[in-house]
């Protein structure tokens, strides 16, 4: 146990059941952390004051990287730099390895985690502030204030899901390993969000998400992802969409296009079209998106101009999943 100052105590359990058994004893007054890249922030600002926070760096077994079988195992405390520069995921999953490069700037790379990233915090122009700066504000809704200033009406929080991975895991089919008190529940990632900006996971107080699975994609698929920030790097995405798709003799199915920086959770777009590969094809699944797709002034941009934008990273992540050049 390691005490800082009158703030918190850091606890390193070396195994996944001796972090349960600190998360069970210390309930609300604890917190996970890993790489400490999102929530060392946001106690800085005072959006959290935990007591006990609670290390999983110890815990080897959740640096994993299976990649044989039908079923790919990714531990959730992989760094986000070796996910992005393992050859085998670079071959097999291609989109996730790219987010992973594009997630922040290298320093932050190395430290940030799998997990961690899955499990990012909402992000809004109006909490993500100093105290100083939020108090002079009046607060919000997610953290003490009652109103949310992107929407000016209702109770609900609708600052945005910012993590990378989750839209390319997403298109993935992934699901993610749930250990606590009573046991290891799995499920599909797309049903770990929820669309609630004060806390857009399912994730309990005593859950640890310990691993990350993914479907061995089959030859056929074809898949890529795009981000739009600031700079090209350390910036939190805009707006960022994963693509991805079955190409069989020329004729594309099973398309699947998921946008996310946009609201809560990420959103997939609905009825896109199938058949032979052509510009025809990509314009339609362009159009479908950017009818689809509304930006909030939850994060910094033009909503205009990022909204303009989503049919814009469709065709690269087109071109991108294709070897196309344009995808640059």
């Amino acid at each position: 146990m390691l005490r800082i100052a009158d703030t918190f105590v850091v606890e390193r359990p070396r195994t996944v059941a001796a972090a349960l058994a600190l998360l069970d004893a210390h309930g609300d007054k604890a917190r996970l952390v890993a790489g400490g890249t999102d929530i060392l922030v946001n106690i800085k600002h005072g959006l959290h004051a935990p007591e006990v926070l609670v290390d999983l760096k110890a815990i080897d077994g959740l640096r994993v990287v299976d990649l044989e079988g039908d079923v790919f195992e990714l531990g959730a405390l992989v760094a986000i730099h070796d996910l992005a520069r393992h050859p085998g995921v670079q071959a097999a999953l291609p989109s996730l390895a790219r987010a992973a490069g594009l997630i922040a700037g290298p320093q932050l790379r190395r430290m940030g985690t799998l997990g961690g990233n899955i499990c990012l915090d909402t992000r809004c122009v109006y909490i993500n502030q100093t105290h100083f700066w939020r108090d002079a504000l009046g607060y919000c809704i997610k953290k003490d204030g009652t109103v949310c200033h992107v929407t000016k009406v209702g109770k609900k929080c609708v600052a945005a899901a910012s993590n990378d991975t989750a839209p390319v895991l997403w298109t993935l089919g992934a699901s993610v390993r749930l250990a606590s008190p009573r046991g290891v529940r799995e499920l599909a990632l797309e049903d770990f969000y929820v669309n609630d900006g004060e806390k857009n996971t399912v994730l309990a107080p005593d859950e640890i998400l310990t691993h990350v699975r993914v479907p061995r994609p089959a030859p056929t698929r074809r898949m890529a992802y795009q981000k739009l920030r600031v700079r090209d790097s350390i910036d939190y995405p805009m707006l960022n969409l994963a693509l991805a798709f079955d190409l069989d003799g020329g004729v594309v199915s099973n398309l699947d296009v998921v946008v996310s920086a946009v609201a809560a959770r990420p959103r997939r777009v609905k009825r896109l079209p199938e058949g032979p590969l052509s510009a025809a094809l990509i314009d339609e699944a362009a159009a479908l998106a950017h009818k689809q797709v509304r930006p909030l002034t939850n994060i910094n941009g033009d909503v205009a101009w990022r909204r303009e934008m989503v049919p814009v990273l469709l065709r690269r992540a087109f071109a991108e999943a294709l070897g196309e050049e344009a995808a640059a």
